[in-house]
């Protein structure tokens, strides 16, 4: 009868430890900005006789460049831009929906032409605080005679001073389901086996699936409205303070990748 007992104890403490057993990717996960790839694809803008053309956009869009809102369509994030020529070398760019203000972004393009700097607000896809930051960019070709300085194709080169919410992600894997939630909102709770599941706080993405490819490896597929828009590739080091981030953005045809670190 003892020993009965005592096995029972046994297996009452042994059973939750190997249940609460922690999966790699559980924590929060901060994104190392020294570390990070930015996509080799080229954004190609032509501001040019008070027209603005977005080219590479995902859609494209043309608006008059008079710093009125104009609408566009196709764009989950944002239903009207606005765009004012602030000089020879600086422009500014308003995204509003549904009338509020959800992005602002000013470039302005060095007097050699050959690089830019820009700065940024965004909330499109926050609930709380925006996103905010800088960056550069490299210019690839110039745009047409008689264009604006900012015209052109142009790739980033580098992004500083991102505010934290943008850099955080937490993950939580609970028996056959990951769960992901982030500083802005976004978040989801999908099974391991390609089932799709809803993602919430995110205009652009309406379904998520993830698959584990590995016990140290996931695969999540971003979807909107049945389409495709992102697949990322997470992988987490031996370390276990590690993870490679790839991120194939399927609209756009490029690809980005990251390490970020366990907090």
């Amino acid at each position: 009868m003892k020993t009965a007992m005592l096995a029972g104890v046994l297996a009452g403490l042994l059973v939750p430890a190997w249940a609460m057993a922690q999966s790699p990717i559980d924590g929060t996960w901060k994104i190392d900005m020294n570390r990070v790839h930015l996509p080799t694809k080229s954004d190609v803008f032509v501001l040019k006789d008070g027209i603005f053309d977005c080219r590479t956009c995902a859609p494209s869009f043309k608006v008059k460049a008079d710093g009125a809102d104009h609408p566009v369509s196709g764009h989950p994030y944002f239903d009207s831009v606005a765009m004012t020529v602030v000089d020879e070398h600086t422009v500014k760019e308003t995204d509003k929906k549904n009338g509020k203000v959800v992005a602002t972004t000013t470039t302005t393009v060095a007097p050699d032409g050959k690089t830019a700097t820009f700065q940024f607000s965004d909330s499109s896809d926050t609930q709380g605080a925006p996103v905010t930051g800088k960056g550069t960019l490299t210019r690839m070709a110039r745009g047409p005679a008689g264009s604006h300085a900012l015209s052109g194709s142009w790739r980033a080169a580098s992004y500083q001073n991102l505010s934290d919410n943008a850099l955080r992600m937490t993950f939580k894997e609970e028996g056959d389901s990951l769960t992901m939630h982030s500083p802005t909102g976004q978040s989801y709770t999908a099974r391991l086996d390609g089932t799709e599941a809803p993602f919430h706080g995110d205009p652009g993405v309406t379904s998520v699936s993830v698959t584990k490819a590995g016990p140290h490896s996931f695969v999540e597929t971003d979807k909107r409205d049945g389409k495709t828009v992102s697949v990322d590739r997470m992988t987490i080091h031996p370390d276990g303070r590690t993870m490679d981030v790839a991120i194939d953005n399927m609209l756009r045809a490029s690809h980005m990748s990251f390490v970020a670190v366990k907090q």
